[in-house]
């Protein structure tokens, strides 16, 4: 146990003043007195006893007072220590938003999917600093890293089609997303690429990036989005937005050498489950766990000395008025 305010401890010489100044007072003495003719009416059984008992309230309020005192200087004890195991890991999301991710093989659609599934994956990882990266014939950070999921989430939720020029620029999707983890000195920096199309606009070629990915130590794991053969694509057309049957192209060979360029893995997911299912197993696979300090648990000490004080002091009170009924 130790005192917050040690310093105010030297209050306790108060109580003890009054203490000293009360027993030198007995001993001398001069007690309050009046003269009576006989001390007849004035002898009651059990003398003795009153002569002790009215030392009582002083006692008691000596003690009320160190108690006090005691209290105001915040007792506390710091013998619990508390260890926290945490992951720590750097993810940033790196979604494709081009007009293709409206396409009906998944439910509600392939973007709709992909947010509620990513949304899961952020909830499940409450330790670990994410962000999130958008991408189509451009890209942009939506969410720098951060802790703070409640924001991460309502930014995924905002994620849609049509903000930016339409296109699949891979390459400056990873780019952006290896800007936001370059700098970072977690122990593990990961990026999960999820796009349903093939490289076909941007400055950065997939291959570059990859290779600054590498250099960084960042791993990029690769997801691509959309069923095997066809799939219902939304096409504008005189009559308005319509969905037609077409051919599912995804640059697997080109998701998987970004994968394996940086020590990562390419994933197919075909339906909602499957892209679960893949989350799940990065979920597993990423978990470098890192130990915190341990540090010690403070626990305030006072409510013991403060019911202490508070029964002497009622104690004195009916002590006092006990001394005056039978006096």
């Amino acid at each position: 146990m130790f005192f917050e305010y040690p310093h105010l401890l030297w209050l306790l010489a108060v109580p003890v003043l009054l203490l000293a100044l009360y027993i030198f007072r007995e001993l001398s003495g001069r007690r309050p007195h009046f003269r009576v003719s006989a001390m007849a009416p004035w002898k009651v059984r059990g003398g003795s006893a009153l002569q002790v008992l009215r030392h009582f309230p002083v006692a008691l309020r000596t003690v009320a007072l160190v108690m006090i005192v005691i209290c105001i200087a915040r007792p506390r004890s710091s013998s619990e220590v508390e260890t926290i195991n945490s992951e720590g890991i750097d993810i940033v999301l790196a979604m494709d938003v081009s007009t293709s991710m409206l396409a009906k093989d998944f439910k509600p659609d392939r973007i709709n999917a992909a947010k509620d599934i990513a949304i899961e994956f952020i909830s499940q990882r409450p330790t670990d600093r994410m962000g999130i990266v958008v991408f189509a014939a451009e890209s942009y950070t939506q969410c720098p890293l951060t802790t703070d999921r409640a924001t991460l989430i309502n930014l995924m939720k905002e994620l849609e089609t049509g903000l930016i020029e339409d296109g699949t620029a891979i390459g400056n999707g990873l780019a952006t997303s290896i800007a936001r983890l370059k700098d970072s000195d977690a122990r593990s920096k990961v990026v999960i690429l999820l796009t349903d199309g093939v490289n076909n606009c941007g400055e950065i070629s997939p291959q570059t990036a990859a290779s600054l990915a590498g250099n960084y130590g960042i791993r990029v794991y690769t997801v691509g989005v959309g069923a095997k053969g066809t799939a219902p694509y939304p096409v504008m057309t005189p009559w308005g937005l319509e969905y037609q049957n077409l051919p599912v192209e995804i640059d697997e060979k080109l998701l998987q050498e970004v994968s394996s360029q940086t020590g990562g893995r390419y994933f197919r997911a075909t339906d909602n489950t499957k892209l679960a299912e893949i989350y799940s197993e990065i979920n597993e696979m990423e978990k470098t766990r890192t130990t915190i300090d341990s540090f010690p648990v403070y626990k305030d000490m006072f409510m013991g000395y403060a019911l202490v004080a508070l029964f002497c002091l009622i104690a004195e009170l009916t002590v006092r008025l006990l001394l005056r009924r039978t006096c």
